[in-house]
């Protein structure tokens, strides 16, 4: 076979005519870092259910582009997902789990929803586990840190007392506790709340808890907002996602207005 010279003068082997090559065709596309992110999703267990916090910024990189994000999502009646990391990646979970439920409903045997029995919060959180761990090995993570909260089930299919709370990390590494934080809030939060934290709380208590500690990450971290929602999951009033809301905030601590090195600056360093 001879050889040809095709444009810019790269010698390669002349192609049948009836084959075409398309440059954009070939080769599986892979997310290779996350482009819109969200930041810190806190959660807490309180006495009677679950909590969880995060604020409704997702940013382009250091641009604060989408402050009415909302990244507390409802699973079903009793199951609450969170997430940090990639913003789209949060949204194809959300819709393989709506699937996921709707699929179960149209193959249930009964077409009354007393009889159908919901995925537990422990259920779901086991899937996701299999669902980020199966992405790590193609190479093609899911960006996200996923918190997930509700209640243990029973094999029967009825909800049990015993509140859970888990997180799965995108490669699929997944455990249980009392307070779960992600993102700069583990590094942050995570420690406030495990100092505060008592098993007996009551849901306003866990709620101021978690809006301090938003408040303090509002102060700390870069890529947070003061624009929030708190979701909770009870046994009696199922799985509930309030609107985004308003922190206060107080600027007037001596460290933010003292000018920095008493040279008659405007603060800066």
């Amino acid at each position: 076979m001879s050889l040809s010279l095709q444009n810019g003068g790269a010698p390669t082997r002349a192609l049948p005519s009836v084959t075409t090559v398309h440059a954009t065709s070939g080769g599986n596309q892979r997310t290779t870092r996350p482009i819109t992110t969200g930041t810190s999703v806190l959660g807490i267990k309180y006495k009677g259910g679950v909590m969880l916090a995060a604020d409704t910024l997702v940013s382009y990189g250091s641009l604060a582009k989408y402050k009415n994000a909302r990244r507390l999502v409802t699973v079903n009646s009793r199951t609450l997902i969170g997430a940090s990391g990639e913003y789209s990646d949060l949204q194809s979970i959300s819709d393989l789990l709506v699937s996921n439920a709707l699929e179960d409903r149209c193959t249930a045997d009964s077409l009354y929803d007393e009889d159908n029995n919901e995925e537990c919060a422990g259920e779901v959180w086991s899937y996701l586990r299999a669902v980020m761990y199966q992405r790590r090995n193609k190479m093609n993570p899911l960006w996200n840190d996923v918190v997930v909260a509700g209640f243990r089930q029973e094999p029967d299919g009825t909800t049990t007392d015993t509140p859970f709370l888990g997180v799965v990390d995108k490669i699929g590494t997944a455990y249980e506790d009392d307070v779960l934080a992600t993102g700069f809030g583990a590094y942050i939060a995570l420690p406030l709340m495990r100092e505060k934290y008592r098993p007996d709380m009551e849901e306003g208590e866990a709620r101021a808890l978690l809006e301090d500690c938003l408040r303090i990450l509002f102060y700390r971290d870069c890529r947070a907002l003061n624009r929030v929602q708190i979701a909770k999951v009870t046994k009696e009033g199922g799985a509930l996602v309030s609107e985004p809301y308003e922190l206060d905030t107080y600027w007037d601590f001596k460290g933010y207005v003292t000018n920095k090195g008493e040279i008659g600056t405007d603060g800066g360093w």
